[in-house]
C-alpha cells in the first residue's frame, strides 16, 4: 500500500473526509463540471465513491483499496473518480443511496456507485475488499467486469440504465386524493410496540440506533393518549442506551450504534446529531417524569459537547472518529489492571465491579464500562454504604480515569460546521434550558445561533457547511427546515419575538426554494441548485428526521403562533403529497407524525402581555417551563403592539389593570382573559 507524497486534486479542497484521500495513487476528482466533462471525452464511466470522514468501513476501504497502487491504476486507466463527502452533499448521497437499496437491498457507507458521464448508475455497492472475501466481490474483480461489460455490451448498459432512470421517476410520490389522520399515529404507535425490545429498550434486533425521534412521538403519544406503553418505552429505551456502552461513561456522550442488541459494544464514534437528539430526547422525558437520572445524562451530554465538541467559534464540530492510532475503540476501552493501576486497588476493585470491568474484559479481551443491569441502590448494599457516597467515590473515579484517558491519542475530529447539525444542537440547548432552568444552555445556543447567522448566510441564501474560512453549498431542505426550528425553540426558551420573526423570514423562503408545486411537499435542493439526475423528495426519518418532516411541524407551529393560515395550509396538502408513503409504513415517518398530532388532537393557543420583570409573568413562565407542552403555543410579550408585525392578530389584545394578562384559546374559542396567573395555569395546564 502506497501514499503520494505527490497529492492529487482533492488536495484544493476543505472537506476533511476528501482530505484524508488527498495523497492516494487514485487520480480523485471532487464532485464537478471537471470529472463529468472528463468522463464523456473519454468515454469511461465513472466510479463515485462517497463516504464521511468519521467512517470506519470507509478507513478500511481506504487502506486496502485506494492506497493501493494495482486498484489506483485500474481506476486511473479504466474510469474517472470521484470522490463525495456525504455530510457536504446530502443531495447526492441521498439520491445514490437510493438506487443501492433499490439494486441492492440495502445501503451504508461507504457507499460505491458506477454510473454512466452522465451520471446514471449502473452498479452499486457499499464497502468492497481488494480482493473477494467476506462473501463479497473484491474491488479489483468489480472493476474488471464492469470496464469490459462497458466496453463490449453497451446495450446491456442502456437497459440498466433506463430501469434505474425509471425507477427514480416512480419514487417521488404524486399527491394522494386520500388524506392522513390520526389513525397513522396509532398505526405507527403499535408498529413501534411490536418492534420494542422489551428486555433491553430500542426497537428490532442487532445493530441497534438510538433513533430518539421515535422517543419524542412516543412522548406526545402518551400526553395525547394517556397510553402508559407509550411513555414506557421511550423511558426503557433511554435508560438502556444510558446504561449501556454506546454511553460513555467516562467522558460522556452516545456513539452513533450498538453492535449488539443488549447496547454494550458501541460503534464509536460520536456524531454531533446523535447526541443533540439525544438531549432533546432525555430533556423531554425529563419533563413529562421528573426523574432525575434523565436529567443527569442530558446535563452530562451538554458537558461532553462542550468540552469535545465545540469550536472557538462557537459552533459544534460534526463527529468525532471511532478509530485511533487505526484501531476501532481504542482511545474509549480499558485494561483491568490500568483501572487498578490509575485509580488504586481500593478505588480501582468498586470501580470495576460497579462498571463490568474484568480481566477477561467484554469487548476483545478489553473492557468497555457500561452498568447494563446495575442499579446504584443494590451496588451501594452490597457495599454497606449510602448511595451518596458510593456515587461521590465513583465520580472521582471518573474523573481521574478522564484525566489519564484525554493523555492517549485522541480520534479524528471532524471539524467542519454543518449548518442542519448545529441547528439541532441549538434545539438540543435550547430544550433543556427550559426544562432545567439553565441560563447558560441558552447562551451556549446563542453563540451558535450568531455563528450560522453570521457565517453560513451568503447574499441572503443559507448555506449548508462552513470550514477553515469557506463557506459553501447552498443550503438543502434540511438546513432551512432545520433553522427554523432552532429559531422556534430559541423563540419558546427566550420569548424574543426576534426569533419568531426569524423563523416566520425563513419559513417563507424555504416554501419559494424548495416546496413542490405540483405534488406538494418539499424537494430536498432548492430551485436555485445544482440539477441531479432526478428531484428528490424525502419522507422517511433516517438516522434524523426528514427535512419535509420537520418543515411540516414547523409549519404548523409557525402557522399556530402567527395566526396565519397559509402555513397550515401547506402542511394540510403534505397529507395528500406523503399519503401513500406514511400509510406503507407510518413508524417510518414518526416526526412528521409530530405535525398530525398538532392538527389532529386538541391544542391551546396563549397570549401573555406583561411587564418582563414583573413576578406574576416570571413565575406563570418558569412553572410552564417544567411542563412538557408541546400543544400549547405561547405568545409572550411586554405590549400587544409588539405582536404587530409577526402575529397581527394579537396586536389589539388588551393588558388589565396594568397587570401580566393571560388570554387562553381552544378550539377556536377564547376563554376570559385572567390577570391571575394560577388560574391561567390551571387553564392552561387543564
Amino acid at each position: 500500500m502506497t501514499v503520494h507524497s505527490e497529492p492529487n486534486r482533492l488536495i484544493h479542497e476543505k472537506s476533511p473526509y476528501l482530505l484524508q484521500h488527498a495523497h492516494n495513487p487514485v487520480d480523485w476528482y471532487p464532485w464537478g463540471e471537471e470529472a463529468f466533462t472528463k468522463a464523456k471525452q473519454e468515454n469511461k464511466p465513472i466510479f463515485l465513491s462517497i463516504g464521511y470522514s468519521t467512517c470506519h468501513w470507509c478507513h478500511v476501504m481506504a487502506h486496502e483499496s485506494f492506497e493501493d497502487e494495482e486498484v489506483a491504476e485500474l481506476l486511473n486507466t479504466h474510469y474517472v473518480s470521484i470522490k463525495v463527502d456525504r455530510e457536504e452533499r446530502p443531495d447526492v448521497d441521498s439520491i445514490y443511496m437510493k438506487v443501492c437499496q433499490m439494486m441492492t437491498g440495502h445501503g451504508g457507507w461507504p457507499l460505491t456507485i458506477v454510473m454512466t458521464p452522465d451520471q446514471v448508475p449502473f452498479y452499486a455497492g457499499t464497502y468492497f475488499p481488494k480482493q473477494s472475501k467476506y462473501g463479497r466481490p473484491g474491488v479489483m474483480e468489480m472493476l474488471e467486469q464492469l470496464h469490459r461489460k462497458y466496453i463490449e455490451d453497451p446495450a446491456h448498459i442502456q437497459d440498466v440504465i433506463e430501469s434505474v432512470q425509471a425507477a427514480l421517476n416512480r419514487s417521488v410520490t404524486e399527491k394522494s386524493e386520500e388524506r392522513l389522520t390520526k389513525e397513522s399515529c396509532q398505526e405507527a404507535f403499535y408498529q413501534l410496540y411490536k418492534q420494542f425490545d422489551i428486555k433491553r429498550g430500542g426497537f428490532g434486533e442487532a445493530p441497534k440506533f438510538p433513533m430518539p425521534h421515535m422517543l419524542t412521538f412516543l412522548h406526545r403519544h402518551y400526553q395525547q393518549n394517556d397510553e402508559n406503553a407509550a411513555l414506557e418505552m421511550a423511558k426503557r429505551s433511554l435508560n438502556a442506551m444510558a446504561e449501556g456502552g454506546i454511553y460513555d461513561h467516562i467522558g460522556f456522550g452516545f456513539a452513533r450504534y450498538a453492535t449488539d442488541e443488549k447496547w454494550l459494544v458501541p460503534h464509536f464514534e460520536k456524531m454531533l446529531y446523535d447526541n443533540a437528539m439525544l438531549l432533546i430526547a432525555f430533556a423531554e422525558a425529563y419533563q413529562l417524569t421528573k426523574e432525575e437520572q434523565l436529567k443527569k445524562i442530558a446535563t452530562e451530554i451538554v458537558t461532553f459537547l462542550q468540552r469535545e465538541m465545540k469550536g472557538h467559534h462557537g459552533a459544534y464540530y460534526s463527529a468525532i472518529d471511532a478509530d485511533s492510532e487505526g484501531v476501532e475503540g481504542k482511545y474509549y476501552v480499558w485494561d483491568y489492571d490500568e483501572i487498578l493501576s490509575v485509580l488504586g486497588e481500593q478505588d480501582g476493585l468498586l470501580f470495576a465491579s460497579v462498571y463490568d470491568i474484568s480481566l477477561q474484559g467484554n469487548f476483545e479481551g478489553k473492557n468497555i464500562p457500561n452498568l447494563i443491569g446495575k442499579k446504584l441502590e443494590n451496588e451501594a448494599a452490597k457495599y454497606e454504604m449510602p448511595p451518596a457516597e458510593l456515587s461521590r467515590k465513583l465520580e472521582k473515579s471518573r474523573q481521574e480515569l478522564l484525566t489519564v484517558r484525554e493523555q492517549r491519542v485522541y480520534p479524528h475530529v471532524d471539524d467542519k460546521v454543518l449548518t442542519s447539525w448545529n441547528a439541532i444542537a441549538i434545539v438540543g440547548f435550547a430544550k433543556a434550558s427550559k426544562a432545567f432552568n439553565r441560563v447558560d444552555y441558552v447562551q451556549y445556543a446563542e453563540k451558535a445561533i450568531a455563528f450560522i447567522e453570521e457565517r453560513l448566510f451568503s447574499d441572503g441564501r443559507l448555506m449548508a457547511r462552513y470550514r477553515d474560512g469557506e463557506t459553501k453549498y447552498k443550503g438543502y431542505i434540511d438546513d432551512y427546515a432545520y433553522l427554523c426550528w432552532a429559531y422556534l425553540e430559541m423563540y419558546d426558551a427566550t420569548y424574543s419575538l426576534d426569533f419568531l420573526k426569524k423563523a416566520k423570514e425563513l419559513a417563507n423562503v424555504m416554501l419559494e426554494l424548495f416546496w413542490d408545486e405540483q405534488h406538494g411537499g418539499f424537494f430536498f435542493s432548492g430551485k436555485d441548485s445544482e440539477a441531479l439526475i432526478a428531484m428528490d423528495k424525502e419522507i422517511y426519518d433516517g438516522a434524523l428526521p426528514s427535512g419535509n418532516s420537520v418543515a411540516a411541524v414547523m409549519l404548523i407551529r409557525i402557522g399556530y403562533l402567527t395566526g396565519e393560515t397559509i402555513y397550515l395550509d401547506k402542511v394540510e396538502e403534505m397529507y395528500h403529497s406523503f399519503y401513500t408513503d406514511i400509510k406503507r409504513q407510518a413508524s417510518a415517518a414518526p416526526f412528521f407524525l409530530q405535525a398530525i398530532q398538532l392538527t389532529e388532537y386538541p391544542t391551546k393557543e396563549v397570549v401573555v402581555i406583561g411587564a418582563e420583570v414583573d413576578p406574576a409573568r416570571q413565575q406563570l413562565m418558569k412553572d410552564l417551563n417544567q411542563h412538557f407542552l408541546p400543544h400549547i403555543s405561547l405568545l409572550v410579550a411586554e405590549n400587544a403592539r409588539e405582536f404587530e408585525e409577526v402575529a397581527p392578530f394579537a396586536a389589539d389584545y388588551k393588558q388589565l389593570e396594568n397587570k401580566t394578562t393571560v388570554y387562553v384559546c381552544e378550539n377556536f374559542a377564547c376563554q376570559q382573559p385572567t390577570t391571575d396567573v394560577s388560574v391561567a395555569l390551571e387553564q392552561i395546564l387543564g
